[in-house]
């Protein structure tokens, strides 16, 4: 059985994953807010608790973004170490390019798509989700920019292959990186 180490973003499980991790795998969650009850309470920035080469596959969607820009790259590393060799990793997070290209129309606050949190504008990519940080969860603001050509950079110097990097057309970028049998971090 394959492990996929799950960071952040609630309490999903297998069943809300792409199909591809439905069967095979077991799931270890890691998240920041120990009330969704993960298997791992820890900040991403820091997983030393997560045994080195323990796992197959790291899935981040939509976390690295709430990092400082000096917290990716260590964030980077600890997904690298925990990684199997030939393991992967697969990122979402905001296309700040796109988002950019939104706000230089003036469209700031119209709604680009709507998620299960209600209407997404330019302003909520940017700066985070506002309901949530009406709530009082700081931890949600968005504090890190990305671009294709940036993450990919980052991703290279953490030692990781990038086998696709694409936008999903709903601002937000889509990596898939390998951590070789061989590659040594920079």
């Amino acid at each position: 059985m394959k492990t996929l180490l799950h960071v952040g973003c609630g309490a999903a499980r297998l069943e809300n994953l792409p199909e591809y991790f439905h069967q095979g795998w077991a799931e270890i969650r890691l998240d920041i807010d120990p009330g969704v009850r993960p298997d791992i309470v820890a900040d991403i920035a820091n997983i030393e608790m997560v045994e080195s080469e323990s796992v197959d596959a790291v899935l981040s969607a939509h976390n690295l973004e709430h990092l400082y820009p000096h917290q990716v790259g260590p964030a980077l590393a600890g997904f690298y170490r925990v990684l199997r060799p030939g393991g992967h990793l697969f990122l979402t997070l905001p296309d700040i390019q796109a988002v950019a290209a939104e706000v230089a129309k003036g469209r700031l606050e119209d709604p680009l798509f709507n998620s299960d949190m209600g209407p997404i504008c330019a302003i909520d990519i940017l700066y985070g989700h506002r309901a949530s940080l009406e709530m009082g969860r700081g931890n949600m603001a968005h504090k890190t920019g990305f671009t294709a050509k940036s993450l990919t950079t980052k991703l290279v110097t953490a030692g990781f292959e990038v086998l696709r990097m694409e936008s999903d057309g709903r601002y937000a970028l889509w990596a898939t990186a390998q951590k070789g049998a061989f590659c040594v971090p920079s």
